[in-house]
């Protein structure tokens, strides 16, 4: 995970498949304010093809995408209020 940012909570998905992984990850967001970040461990392919797009649609600001030496990624997101 970045040094960058104040990391408020992580989640660590890589033992669930889509579209559960966006699923947990929505979970984790809501119980964050606004403006909080939270970090997430996820596997190559789907989830890191899907998580971050969806995040994005739903109002929330992907901060980093990085590589692990294990093929795995470290996400970063910080939680956006929906705009009407």
């Amino acid at each position: 995970m970045s040094e960058a940012w104040k990391i408020d909570d992580t989640i660590d998905i890589t033992d669930v498949v889509c579209p559960i992984t966006f699923v947990k990850v929505k979970m984790a967001l809501e119980d964050l304010d606004d403006g909080q970040i939270l970090g997430v461990h996820l596997n190559e392919g789907e989830p890191i093809q899907n998580v971050p797009r969806s995040l994005k649609d739903e109002g929330h600001k992907v901060l980093s995408v990085s590589q692990a030496a294990d093929g795995t990624y470290d996400l970063v997101v910080q939680k956006g209020g929906r705009e009407l």
